[in-house]
């Protein structure tokens, strides 16, 4: 989310993907890489959420996705926390 909400033309998941595996070069996380499906299916599920949006291009190999937030950090920061809330709500019965 942090090279999206950076950038303002959008990245590929092709970017975000190389982003992501550099971060977690440089952090040590444990892992060595994540994949490109499982960041692919990330964005697609962000815009089912309404916190990313896409344009979609043709080059090479066909259509793809470039992807941008419709959220600032801030706005995505408050509707995680409304999710987070209404979810353990639910699980505890409470709604």
């Amino acid at each position: 989310m942090d090279l999206l909400w950076d950038e303002d033309k959008g990245q590929s998941s092709r970017d975000v993907w190389v982003h992501v595996n550099q971060v977690l070069e440089k952090r040590g996380a444990g892992r060595e890489s994540v994949s490109r499906a499982s960041i692919i299916n990330f964005c697609n599920a962000m815009v089912d959420e309404g916190i990313l949006g896409f344009t979609e291009i043709t080059g090479k190999g066909g259509h793809r996705r470039i992807y941008s937030s419709r959220m600032t950090e801030e706005e995505f920061w408050t509707w995680l926390s409304e999710v987070t809330d209404r979810k353990l709500k639910e699980a505890a019965n409470l709604l």
